[in-house]
């Protein structure tokens, strides 16, 4: 991280320095200006970067076209700028839940940022830095629905879920028997089974509820409970022989001090209402392993 400070500051000493012995031209002034501005939209580092993001979760990651938006989009592009690399030197690689560990392992991506709960089981395989969230297991009702503020309320409800997700399964088995599961290939469809009344409940990661409620199509009409019942803390994966851990945790802790984790959280998720768990966030990065 300070090797990269330290490349961008002697970039900008030569810029000046150059510009210094230059006529006065204006042409040369200007050539002046915009290597300086490509040094600095390149971050000092060489090469690019292959971060590993979700393309299909709004408000976390999300692609659309060229563009790439979310929480999760946003914590990277601060890190890696932390790191040297401006945000012309970042790939954004699709990184779908089942498939993370296997483009770490294969060197297809450098970190991954995709709602990555760190697990022991995970560790065995891959590596983590942070967390920079901590997410928890919640509901996703109507807006005007005050019936359910907990898991034990579904009990004769309809609930909907991802196909392949163990989250509703979890609240059958644990809280309401009596819950009725209906799954659907995305956390898109489940909202709109439970705006045209459908289902009573979404569930999964609070903060992925907060990103489906915060699209301008279901603003006003959904809301997060806010009584999360389990723990996720994200991590950024790395390979198992990575030596970005102790960077990448000054990275977040930087990001939090200064408030722009608060920022980015509010620019992306803001609009749904939702409040992160104070008593977890924002959390404070593991000691590297």
């Amino acid at each position: 991280m300070r090797r990269g400070r330290l490349v961008l500051a002697l970039a900008a000493a030569a810029t000046l320095t150059l510009a210094g012995c230059s006529s006065d031209d204006g042409g040369d002034d200007t050539d002046a200006g915009a290597t300086s501005e490509a040094t600095e939209e390149t971050g000092g580092a060489e090469g690019t970067i292959k971060i590993g993001i979700k393309f299909d979760q709004p408000g976390l990651g999300y692609q659309d076209g060229s563009e790439y938006t979310g929480f999760d989009v946003d914590v990277a592009k601060f890190v890696a700028g932390e790191l040297g690399y401006g945000e012309d030197q970042i790939e954004w690689v699709q990184a779908p839940s089942a498939q993370r560990e296997t483009l770490l392992q294969n060197g297809q991506v450098d970190m991954i940022f995709a709602t990555y709960s760190i697990t022991d089981k995970r560790k065995e395989v891959v590596s983590f830095a942070g967390p920079y969230f901590v997410a928890g297991q919640d509901l996703l009702v109507a807006a005007d629905d005050d019936s359910i503020s907990g898991p034990e309320d579904l009990e004769g409800k309809n609930l909907c879920s991802v196909t392949g997700s163990t989250s509703a399964q979890r609240i059958k088995d644990e809280y309401a028997t009596g819950t009725n599961l209906l799954e659907q290939p995305g956390y898109a469809e489940c909202v709109t089974a439970l705006t045209a009344g459908t289902v009573d409940a979404v569930t999964t990661d609070d903060i992925i509820l907060a990103g489906l409620a915060a699209v301008p199509a279901n603003e006003g009409k959904v809301k997060v409970v806010g009584n999360p019942f389990s723990e996720e803390n994200y991590g950024v994966g790395l390979a198992k022989d990575s030596d970005k851990c102790e960077a990448i945790n000054e990275a977040i802790t930087k990001m939090i001090d200064d408030g722009t984790w608060q920022e980015l959280l509010d620019k992306n998720v803001g609009a749904s209402g939702y409040k992160a768990n104070e008593e977890l966030n924002p959390p404070t990065p593991a000691a590297c392993a």
